[in-house]
């Protein structure tokens, strides 16, 4: 029995700010951005979007693109790390939105929930999916990853800014691409990137030693909680190749094996904070597991980091990034970060340019190499599908990105600090975040979203 995605839908920011700009205003050199991480563009959210409405349109893209019968989705799991709420999942939002569009209690019987690991959160949500189905062949399910993925302004992270979802629907008998049942995970505990929340003295804030009640806080200190991470760059960097090289080769010991797994691989599909990441995390892989042993891992610390160094430069592996890689990168540099979107997208460009380049890949196997902060690594893999070509026909992923609109340098500051009031984009065929509730007691922050024709 075969279980995979037979369907995927995407719907990311419509606006965007040219790397090359940014790099300008940073006084960074732009070649640095471009060709040396291949950033290209970063989309950003406009005034009436936020995660909901990026979960809930690419659902809803899913929905009608694939006459989806609501009545047969068991469930739909959500993967984000830019949750709105400390108890309300996105899940339960998106099932009310659908319900006002395609009618009363169509999900009232789905399961919905948000999984929460950085930017591994979706795969987390798609294994535990996939399990389902397996356990019930006759059901479906959703999954639906959604983030926006945001940095402090002048931060070494801010020019891999992106935002937007992505929605898969599992079934048996998948179009797309079906899954092995092998899942190698690497798991440690560290602060390599997280968002914690922060305080600071009422005092500090108010001028007055009391602690009087202050905006309904009675508490002396007033917690804040930022969208931006706090991260270190270099040690996020490797953890990410600490935790992916541990869980491919765990991988390799599952499916029993003395070859080269990656070269079982037409393509390799990797978490992507930027475009280049993949391929500079996977060199160390790449050498170890070669058939010719480029490393052994016996050297000294020194020998080790330079012959690393020599193999990322060498013909083989560039050669090796073009084949393999390169095909998940291309919308990455269009798009930016999407956290736990980041490996879907990957997975759709690929499938996008083998669809517009005729090239045929039905029965070819892809690998996955999954992460996300905190940490945790997870490397499965899985074979496309005679239907892939039908599955993905009218998804138009480059044709769509080729329509964003570019916004200036002084728009993208005030949409980052939250000054830009009325949005740069009139929304149309879309949801939008109509209003949160400041007045009702009993409602203080709700959020309320419409559809807008």
């Amino acid at each position: 029995m075969k279980i995979g995605i037979d369907a995927i839908a995407f719907d990311v920011a419509k606006i965007h700010l040219p790397i090359k700009t940014l790099a300008k205003a940073r006084n960074i050199e732009p070649d640095k951005l471009e060709k040396g991480l291949g950033l290209i563009k970063m989309t950003l959210p406009d005034t009436h979007q936020d995660t909901v409405v990026f979960g809930a349109n690419a659902l809803t893209k899913l929905i009608v693109e694939n006459d989806i019968n609501l009545n047969e989705i068991s469930r739909i799991y959500v993967g984000t790390e830019s949750a709105i709420d400390s108890s309300k999942p996105i899940a339960s939002y998106l099932i009310n939105l659908i319900e006002q569009k395609f009618g009363e209690d169509l999900l009232s019987e789905c399961d919905v929930v948000d999984f929460t690991f950085a930017c591994i959160g979706g795969v987390d949500a798609l294994q535990n999916c996939i399990d389902f189905v397996t356990l019930n062949p006759t059901k479906k399910a959703i999954v639906v990853t959604t983030d926006f993925a945001k940095y402090d302004l002048n931060s070494t992270g801010e020019y891999t800014q992106g935002a937007g979802a992505l929605a898969m629907l599992i079934s048996t008998n998948p179009r797309i691409i079906a899954f092995e049942n092998n899942w190698a995970t690497s798991t440690k505990g560290v602060f390599d990137f997280f968002k914690p929340y922060r305080t600071i003295s009422k005092n500090e804030l108010t001028g007055d030693e009391n602690n009087l009640p202050w905006f309904e806080n009675l508490e002396s200190e007033i917690e804040i909680h930022k969208d931006q991470p706090v991260f270190d760059g270099q040690y996020s960097n490797q953890c990410y190749m600490d935790r992916t090289k541990a869980a491919y080769f765990s991988f390799k010991k599952i499916k029993n094996t003395s070859e080269t797994v990656y070269n079982s691989w037409r393509s390799i599909i990797m978490h992507l904070p930027y475009s280049f990441q993949g391929r500079r995390m996977l060199s160390e892989i790449y050498a170890l597991d070669a058939s010719s042993k480029i490393i052994s891992g016996d050297e000294s610390i020194s020998d080790y980091q330079n012959k690393l160094k020599e193999v990322s430069k060498s013909d083989d592996y560039r050669n090796f990034v073009n084949q393999k890689l390169q095909p998940a990168e291309i919308a990455s540099s269009l798009i930016g970060n999407l956290y736990t979107g980041s490996i879907f997208m990957g997975l759709l460009s690929t499938l996008a340019h083998f669809y517009n380049t005729k090239a045929e890949i039905s029965g070819e196997k892809f690998g996955f190499l999954a992460y996300g902060s905190g940490s945790k690594s997870k490397v499965f893999e899985g074979t496309i599908q005679p239907d892939w070509r039908t599955a993905i026909a009218t998804v138009d992923l480059f044709e769509t990105l080729e329509k964003s609109h570019e916004i200036d340098f002084e728009t993208y500051e005030k949409l980052h600090k939250k000054e830009q009031k009325n949005s740069v984009q009139l929304p149309k065929n879309e949801w939008v975040l109509d209003r949160i509730e400041k007045e009702s007691p009993n409602l203080i922050g709700a959020r309320y979203y419409k559809w807008v024709d």
